[in-house]
């Protein structure tokens, strides 16, 4: 079986529900404190063993390949500083995978992104995960997914318990159980009203697949306004061969793709420093709310 070694990552998208601040800063770059949450994602992936990250992006993404990139005047300076620590971890980031970026020219949909990487992926098993949201997990969702794969050899996805009250925000998947956290999808149904929801588990975030997916999204006709999903690619995997859902073990999701949700991450992630934990701790203490 071949090992999983590259990821695709959608970030082509312009971030509309975050204007102004979008207009020229790519949502991906959204600092969560210190760091952007792209780099949060990309770092789970290589803990799973990925080599290669592959980020498909558009013209007004350059800050992505920037961050990733080599820079030497920035080095340069640290090292005359003697700032050791910031140096290393600026030097860490570029060496963190092979990045390879590949243009979504139009805005057809997250399929279409996904496809625009067909040949750069190649013949080879690839995880997809999107550039503005995580999972914080005991191992990381990637790394679970891959566990999987390399058990079953089918197509993962991520899979996590929601309230029922919440289902009809989700792709919530019909399944059968097969061991532990891991469940055979039957069908997903795509924001079910919570009455006629078959499960509370909702399938979405991160996802390994294997190259017959990119046949699918090539074949695949578009909704109505000319975009391709990659949902209705996964609906027509599950009619063709087994796919699995992992239950992720002790999984917080976080969703950077609207203002209040990605305030709560960057709170979250600020208590969790120990830096600054103590001192922000304080601080909202003192808030009169």
């Amino acid at each position: 079986m071949q090992k999983v070694k590259k990821v695709v990552i959608p970030a082509a998208g312009f971030g509309t529900r975050f204007l102004p601040e979008t207009k020229a800063m790519p949502k991906e770059m959204l600092p969560i404190v210190d760091k952007p949450i792209i780099q949060y994602v990309v770092e789970q992936a290589v803990e799973a063993g990925i080599e290669q990250v592959i980020i498909v992006t558009g013209w007004h993404k350059r800050a992505i390949e920037d961050h990733f990139d080599k820079h030497f005047e920035l080095e340069s300076r640290l090292k005359k500083d003697n700032k050791n620590d910031l140096l290393n971890e600026v030097k860490r980031i570029s060496d963190l995978a092979d990045f390879v970026y590949v243009r979504q020219k139009e805005a057809r949909g997250n399929g279409h992104a996904v496809l625009c990487a067909k040949e750069v992926v190649g013949d080879e098993p690839f995880l997809v995960m999107w550039g503005d949201e995580f999972f914080e997990a005991t191992p990381p969702a990637p790394t679970q997914l891959v566990q999987a794969f390399e058990k079953y050899g089918k197509p993962v996805i991520a899979g996590v318990r929601i309230p029922k009250d919440q289902v009809s925000n989700y792709g919530i998947a019909d399944v059968t159980p097969v061991e532990g956290n891991v469940f055979k999808i039957n069908k997903i149904v795509e924001k079910p009203d919570p009455a006629a929801a078959p499960s509370d588990l909702a399938t979405h975030g991160s996802y390994l697949f294997t190259p017959e997916v990119f046949d699918i999204l090539e074949n695949l006709p578009p909704s109505a306004n000319g975009e391709i999903w990659l949902a209705d690619a996964i609906s027509k995997i599950v009619e063709k061969q087994e796919v699995y859902a992992v239950e992720l073990k002790d999984a917080k999701y976080y969703d950077c793709g609207n203002k209040l949700a990605y305030l709560k991450t960057v709170v979250d992630h600020a208590l969790a420093r120990e830096d600054i934990s103590a001192d922000f701790k304080e601080y909202l203490k003192g808030l009169e709310l």
